[in-house]
């Protein structure tokens, strides 16, 4: 298949990386100078759970007009950048072209839908997936467990889904397709709020936020307050005990850092309004309060400013 990846951080390189050694054909779309001279001169390196990975045949591009025809499309930039970068796609493919995003927190579905029609997206979830940028054209690839897709329409066909799904299992990826991602999404996020912000208030890894009782508590606050926002919005939740569940989940993550602590060390705007941020506003029309999740957004609100 002809697959393009737009935006190859930790995330996009392993999926493009991953597609090209299975016989796909790859095309990387990255603003990253340095990172696309690399790729194409050198390929990508991954060093994963599978050994290493080293992948030549991606071709490479800062240029978004460089991705026609493709038989799907995967945005794997950063929550932030998903508007800008689904805005610079639709006026250069069929808008029926499948488009797959793959996100941290809530409101990707949101944002393509302004520009594409309903039936074409597909948003997953990256369960048990650590991943970092060493440098350019090499990443480390910690963790591989599952990736969990849905499409938002019943309109796409199983046919087209399952022809996706075997391209993304042919790249040694675990993938199954799921009927209620949103369901899923949400119960990633819960994960996310509980680790994402407070991981990166506090600057510790998520065993120490795990060991030390007033950080713990104060993330199980932010935690709670997602679960009860959800309960209220009719989320179907798996499972009955979210204090159980997120944290058997930090329990398997380990001492990992969270992606918005890597941006945040690196004075790099983080993905916080899509996360902790997405849940004050949803608890503010359900007139539920959220003063841990405020708390967590307006110290790194505050942080961002200085960033450069």
């Amino acid at each position: 298949m002809k697959i393009a990846v737009i935006g190859t951080g930790a995330m996009g390189s392993i999926y493009a990386a991953r597609f090209s050694k299975a016989g796909h054909e790859v095309i990387a779309i990255d603003v990253w100078r340095d990172h696309v001279d690399h790729i194409n001169k050198y390929g990508l390196i991954i060093e994963g759970p599978d050994g290493q990975i080293i992948a030549k045949n991606i071709r490479a591009s800062t240029n978004v007009l460089d991705i026609k025809d493709c038989d799907f499309y995967i945005i794997a930039t950063k929550a932030m950048k998903l508007e800008e970068s689904i805005k610079n796609l639709k006026d250069q493919i069929n808008l029926n072209s499948p488009i797959i995003t793959i996100q941290n927190g809530l409101g990707a579905g949101d944002i393509i839908l302004k520009y594409m029609p309903k039936n074409s997206i597909i948003l997953g979830v990256a369960e048990g997936f650590g991943a970092s940028l060493k440098a350019p054209g090499s990443i480390i690839h910690t963790a591989n467990k599952q990736i969990r897709l849905g499409s938002i329409s019943n309109k796409m066909s199983d046919s087209e889904l399952q022809n996706i799904v075997s391209a993304w299992r042919s790249s040694g990826l675990k993938t199954e397709i799921y009927e209620n991602i949103e369901q899923l999404i949400w119960e990633k996020l819960l994960c996310n709020v509980t680790l994402s912000g407070p991981c990166s208030i506090f600057r510790c890894n998520v065993k120490d936020l795990l060991n030390k009782e007033e950080y713990w508590t104060f993330a199980l606050n932010c935690m709670r307050e997602a679960y009860t926002v959800g309960l209220a919005k009719g989320v179907p939740f798996s499972f009955d005990d979210p204090v159980d569940y997120v944290t058997d989940f930090a329990k398997r993550v380990g001492s990992a850092k969270p992606s918005m602590l890597q941006d945040f060390e690196s004075n790099k705007k983080t993905e916080i309004d899509f996360i902790n941020g997405a849940i004050p506003p949803l608890a503010a029309k359900l007139k539920i309060s959220t003063p841990f999740n405020n708390n967590v957004c307006k110290i790194i609100h505050d942080a961002e400013k200085s960033f450069r």
